[in-house]
């Protein structure tokens, strides 16, 4: 599924974790991995970096490490071009604080720009454990059904056992629904047309999938659509929230933020961005 796993690394107290977490998932996937460090490189920092590969079980000769100097996004981003790199890997903070949301982390630069597909982990472990409750966004978008072929795609080979995936009935199918003089009892039944409408989309893309070995369960929730998703993530306590990137972003959609901007300001779990 990603022949090349790079992993953009700092030395700082969670390099070693995310060093861990990339050992795991390029033995999962039989990938080839590649670290990308931004600042200079030094004869110290190099005997670090290759004890800290060898506690890891990886071997030296077979980790490409690419060093380079400036920007840190801009230079993480050319890396992967240059090594067509189909999944990157990073850490990234649960929560940010407003300034950090205005002027952009280096994570959140990288993920909207990054051309591949990108993993971040808010809390990589030293013994990392598989992601086992994993949620799928699947609010009709032009780019959820690859979300979810993806998905499951990593969900199995991964051997999660269950696979959330949830999708919104429109704001403005809940206004139609309730706005007429009918009874509640039409109210209602708008509402139900309205969630078998949403199951119906998702069952439709399932339909033509390999679902063997997973658990669905599929969810139609109301509300402001990037708050529902985080609340339900938080209340399974997911391990992974997987989405698609829809393309686009200016400066302004960051006063006025789309869904995959208002997640990225408060991480709930472990996010996938599949591109």
């Amino acid at each position: 599924m990603y022949q090349k796993i790079a992993l953009a690394i700092a030395f700082s107290p969670r390099m070693e974790a995310l060093i861990a977490e990339a050992k795991r998932l390029i033995d999962l996937f039989g990938s080839e991995l590649i670290l990308i460090h931004v600042g200079l490189k030094t004869a110290d920092l190099e005997a670090k970096l290759s004890e800290i590969i060898t506690t890891h079980g990886l071997n030296t000769a077979s980790v490409t490490t690419i060093w380079k100097e400036g920007k840190p996004a801009k230079m993480i981003l050319k890396a992967c071009e240059e090594e067509n790199v189909d999944l990157l890997m990073l850490g990234a903070l649960k929560k940010e604080g407003l300034l950090t949301y205005y002027l952009g982390s280096v994570a959140r630069k990288v993920i909207r720009k990054a051309k591949c597909s990108v993993l971040t982990l808010i809390d990589p472990k030293i013994d990392p454990t598989k992601f086992s409750k994993v949620v799928i966004n699947g609010t009709q978008l032009e780019v959820t059904p690859k979300v979810i072929s993806q998905g499951l795609k990593f969900c199995q080979i991964e051997g999660t056992t269950h696979v959330h995936i949830i999708n919104e009935i429109k704001l403005y199918g809940l206004q139609m629904a309730t706005a007429g003089e009918g009874s509640e009892d039409e109210v209602s039944n708008t509402r139900r047309k309205l969630v078998q409408e949403e199951i119906r989309y998702v069952q439709e893309i399932l339909n033509g999938l390999d679902q063997s070995g997973l658990k669905i369960n599929i969810k139609v929730t109301a509300g402001k659509w990037a708050v529902e998703l985080v609340r339900y993530c938080e209340s399974i306590s997911a391990d992974l929230l997987i989405m698609g990137d829809e393309n686009g972003y200016t400066f302004i959609d960051r006063l006025f933020p789309h869904d995959l901007e208002e997640i990225l300001s408060e991480l709930p779990c472990n996010l996938l961005i599949v591109k």
